[in-house]
Parts: C-alpha cells; sequence; structure tokens
C-alpha cells in the first residue's frame, strides 16, 4: 500500500484523536448527563471542523515540505474532499439517529451515552474497514470497478427512497431483537439492562445502543468505497473519515431541531454518490481531477441545502 503517513505521522494522529476524545468526553459531559443546548453544540462543532482544517493545514505544509507544493496541494485537496464527503453523509447518519431516539422517546439526558458509543464503535469499525479495504485494491485493482458499482446503486436506491420517512415498525433487525430480547417496560438511568435474580433485562437503551451500531455498520459499507474514489492513501482515507465522526455527536445536537429544514439533502448525498461511483468505473479511462470533484461534491450539497432553507418541507421524524 502506497501512503504519505510514516509511522510518526500515524503515531502523532492516534495521539492528536485520543487527546481530542478524552477533552470531549471530560468537557461536553461537564455536570453529568444533561440536555445539550444549541449554543453548546455549535460551539463544538466549530471546533471539529477547525480541528480538522489545522490537521489539514498542518498535512498541506508537511508533504510540500517532503515532495513540493503540487504534491501537498494535491493531498490537501483529497483530504479535504474526502471530508467533506464523510462529513456529508454522516448527516444521513445523524437522521436515522434522531428518528431512532424519537421512536424509542430517549430521555435528552441520556442520549450523550449512546452517541458516546456510537462514535468509538464508528472509528474502530471504520478503521478496520479502511485497511482491509486498502489491502483489497493494493492486490486487485478491478475491485473498484465493484465498488464503482455498489455506490452508483447505492445512489440510486437513496435517490428511490428519498422523502419517505423508513418504517421502523417492519425493520426486521428491530424486530427480531424485541421479541427475542426480555425487556424492561421503560428506562432505568443510563442503565443498558437489569438484574432480576439469575435473569437479565434489558433497557430501551440497549435496544437503541444496538441499532446505532447496525446503523454505522451500514453506513460505513456505503461511505468507505466513496473516499477510496477520492483516494487510496490509507492515512488520507483514514484521517478524513476519522475526523468526519469525531464531529458526530455534536452535529447531532446542533441539526437535531432542523431535521425538517434539510429535507431535500438526501437527494443530494444520493446525487454525490452517483458521481462519485461513475468517477470510480471511469477511473481507467478518465481520472477526474480531484479540484473538479471537489468543486462537484460542494456545489450538489450546496445547492440541496440551500433549496431545503428556501423551500421548508415536513418533518419525516
Amino acid at each position: 500500500m502506497e501512503t504519505i503517513g510514516n509511522p510518526w505521522m500515524w503515531g502523532a494522529f492516534g495521539a492528536l484523536v485520543v487527546v481530542a476524545l478524552l477533552v470531549d468526553l471530560v468537557l461536553m459531559r461537564h455536570g453529568g448527563p444533561h440536555k445539550v443546548t444549541f449554543k453548546e453544540a455549535l460551539y463544538w462543532s466549530i471546533g471539529w471542523v477547525a480541528l480538522a482544517l489545522l490537521f489539514n493545514l498542518g498535512l498541506w505544509w508537511w508533504v510540500s515540505g517532503q515532495a513540493g507544493a503540487a504534491e501537498g496541494q494535491r493531498v490537501a485537496l483529497e483530504f479535504l474532499t474526502g471530508y467533506l464527503v464523510e462529513k456529508s453523509l454522516a448527516v444521513d447518519n445523524i437522521f436515522v439517529f434522531l428518528m431512532l431516539f424519537t421512536y424509542f422517546a430517549v430521555p435528552e439526558e441520556q442520549r450523550q451515552k449512546v452517541l458516546i458509543i456510537g462514535v468509538l464503535a464508528a472509528i474502530v469499525l471504520r478503521a478496520l474497514l479502511i485497511f482491509a479495504g486498502a489491502l483489497l485494491l493494493a492486490k486487485f485493482h478491478w475491485i473498484l470497478y465493484v465498488f464503482g458499482a455498489f455506490l452508483l446503486l447505492t445512489g440510486v436506491k437513496m435517490l428511490l427512497a428519498a422523502g419517505k420517512a423508513p418504517d421502523l415498525e417492519r425493520n426486521p433487525v428491530l424486530r427480531w431483537l424485541t421479541s427475542h430480547l426480555p425487556m424492561t417496560r421503560g428506562y432505568h438511568g443510563s442503565r443498558l439492562w437489569i438484574s432480576e435474580g439469575a435473569r437479565r433485562r434489558y433497557t430501551p437503551l440497549f435496544i437503541v445502543v444496538l441499532m446505532i451500531g447496525i446503523t454505522d455498520v451500514i453506513f460505513a459499507v456505503d461511505s468507505i468505497p466513496a473516499i477510496f474514489a477520492i483516494t487510496q492513501d490509507p492515512f488520507i482515507v483514514l484521517t478524513s473519515n476519522v475526523f468526519a465522526v469525531l464531529g458526530l455527536r455534536a452535529m447531532f445536537f446542533l441539526l437535531a431541531g432542523l431535521a425538517d429544514r434539510f429535507h431535500l439533502l438526501p437527494y443530494g448525498l444520493a446525487i454525490v454518490l452517483m458521481f462519485i461511483g461513475a468517477k470510480m468505473l471511469l477511473i481507467d479511462v478518465y481520472k477526474i481531477p480531484i479540484a473538479i470533484s471537489l468543486g462537484v461534491v460542494a456545489a450538489i450539497i450546496g445547492t440541496t441545502v440551500l433549496l431545503s432553507m428556501r423551500r421548508p418541507g415536513r418533518a419525516l421524524w
């Protein structure tokens, strides 16, 4: 696998992620479980985006010094494009999380715990999938076409389903969990289960955590191939992915009350996936410049967000 990352860069990135997570866990949970305000979520969201951009700036500076300005610009554009794609797809995660929280009536003060578990699980899962994908691509170039076709079909499927609220009542995984696990009638604080003698009964919070984990798997399978169409360097793929996921919890509380204002965004995300899938399928015929890819993705997402705000729609959850 060809990568710009050397051992000390991997180590520095890992240390940065650990420190950032510790600061987030300590400060955002200061005072115990509580309802996160819009102002608090806004500040945290700005902080996470600023951290990602500062990391990209440092990456550009380092690569430019080692391999020249042209290479530094290429790496910085790849990171920024990958970050924008993953951040945009993460919004879809947030809408699903909101739907689950609403369906199970999760108390506001307990939502932080669920999202913390979801973020940590997403980071570990994406790291495993990224390295597995990079190894496969290094050995089998034709997998690019499989990824491209998958993204194209996923985009078409998302486009056809856009505007329709998912029916959790018919979700087979959720139905199986609720029918096979002994459940409590209500919540017991932040506990995932309670013991009644030798019998363990699971709270609704446990089901929500499981469903968040399953959602992470589904969205990782969709989003990982998307970024491999932008760059096949595992260091850029992983760092842009992780930075997009790190701000997921703050972004949830920021957008939770505005979900209906972005009702057209799923259409934009579907078009982005279709564009990236087509880009991957054409990679051996014509390689679309990364600057053009960044412009197309930004234009699609920006247009759907602006149109959503100009034409408010009805809430789907």
